[in-house]
């Protein structure tokens, strides 16, 4: 049973379909094949209760968010801020790219609109200044990452629906290892530069007066950041409510600086509504599926044979760190999320792991997937943005910052606090 899903599931993505459609039609071969029931029947049901949760609501409304201070061109002003902040670090303009990613990652939520805003804005800057091109394209990629972990994340809130792990602990835990990660791509990027010096490309010079008037710039997304997570951590909202008063603020903000206008909230609204569908067909296929496998079975079987394995919990998290790699090469991350976490995460907390400590780990295995080829979603937002080039410079530039996600993996496993303090300190 395990084997026919397994293949089937790899058939179904290498013909090129939709992950959302792959994971449904899966559903429904399962389904005749191994139960006496039909259960395809349940489908409408299960549709219906996988979007009727109200933390869900707080998913379209984060992408609006994010829509929002992108279409009012924040970006743009944050990025050259950045740029006179950063640029004198060996790698210029690259340190910006993880900058912006950063701060950019604490307002939209999403690793692809952080890439794609960041990228835009950046990708002009390559061959102005000289820069090595796969290594600036690499830390495009990486950068975009990021806004699944900084708060506030759309995926861990949808780990935190699957685990029914608390979303504001979640968005706590991923503040230090959101920053430690955009240092170790920093200094792998400082590294790539002191190796290869005219990787680094010319120089950008600012005065110091330059640099203190571009503070304004970093205001907005930062206002909008302490709005959202302040209002969780002071209990004056809960993640959702959070989420309108982030878009409130958004809107506020783009109309003090002369930017709210019908034709880009027509644009902002227009691709919430098409993110939000692309995920919520995912997470209503998902949710069949696992409801097939459940009611089969087949999720048992798995378990059981993982847990026969004796593998002591060191083992069992190596085991989990392979098989998110080697699956990440092969599935989008959302629907990679939804289908294996509540296989998985059972296992791992009955070995004595802790389920916010875990999630974050998590996060970063799938940020790790966002940038693996073949299936990597980061890369082929930054590819999209190039006038032309082959993918391979894209892939080559990411290799690096792969490496950086797997040290902090490590610091992870050596000193789970780093995960953990904050929760225990204010949750």
């Amino acid at each position: 049973m395990i084997a026919t899903a397994l293949v089937l599931l790899l058939a179904l993505i290498g013909l090129s379909i939709p992950v959302a459609a792959a994971l449904g039609v899966l559903g429904l071969i399962l389904d005749p094949l191994y139960s006496m029931l039909p259960l395809s029947r349940a489908m409408g049901e299960l549709a219906w209760s996988s979007n009727n949760e109200f933390l869900m609501v707080a998913i379209p409304l984060f992408i609006l968010l994010g829509e929002v201070l992108l279409r009012a061109g924040f970006a743009e002003s944050m990025y050259g801020a950045m740029s006179l902040w950063l640029s004198w670090l060996p790698g210029g303009l690259m340190h910006a790219n993880i900058g912006a990613s950063t701060l950019f990652s604490a307002t939209s939520g999403s690793s692809v609109a952080t890439a794609a805003t960041v990228g835009t804005v950046a990708i002009p800057q390559i061959k102005r200044y000289g820069y090595n091109e796969p290594l600036f394209l690499g830390s495009l990629a990486a950068g975009g990452t990021l806004g699944i972990l900084i708060p506030p994340s759309v995926n861990l809130v949808i780990y935190g629906v699957l685990t029914n792990a608390s979303v504001p602990k979640l968005y706590l835990a991923g503040i230090i290892p959101g920053l430690m990660m955009a240092g170790l791509f920093m200094l792998t990027i400082i590294a790539g530069c002191v190796v290869k010096p005219h990787w680094g490309g010319e120089r950008i010079h600012a005065t110091w007066g330059q640099r203190l008037r571009s503070l304004v710039h970093l205001a907005p997304p930062l206002g909008i950041f302490l709005l959202v997570v302040g209002s969780i951590y002071a209990g004056i909202a809960t993640p959702t409510e959070a989420a309108a008063l982030g878009v409130l603020g958004a809107l506020i903000l783009a109309a003090c600086f002369g930017r709210l206008s019908f034709a880009m909230l027509r644009e902002a609204i227009e691709g919430t509504m098409k993110t939000t569908a692309m995920i919520m067909l995912i997470i209503i296929a998902a949710s069949f599926l696992n409801f097939i496998m459940s009611a089969t079975g087949l999720i048992d079987a798995i378990t059981s044979s993982i847990s026969s394995l004796g593998l002591t919990p060191t083992e069992m998290l190596i085991a989990v760190v392979i098989f998110y790699l080697i699956l990440g090469c092969f599935m989008e991350t959302l629907s990679m999320m939804i289908t294996t976490i509540p296989i998985v995460a059972p296992i791992m907390f009955k070995l004595g792991y802790d389920p916010i400590w875990l999630g974050i780990v998590i996060i970063i295995l799938v940020e790790a997937a966002l940038i693996t080829p073949p299936v990597g979603l980061n890369l082929f937002v930054v590819q999209s943005l190039r006038k032309n080039g082959s993918m391979g410079a894209v892939i080559s530039g990411s290799l690096p910052f792969v490496f950086a996600m797997f040290v902090m993996l490590l610091l992870l496993g050596i000193f789970p606090a780093l995960a953990l303090f904050l929760p225990h300190a204010f949750g």
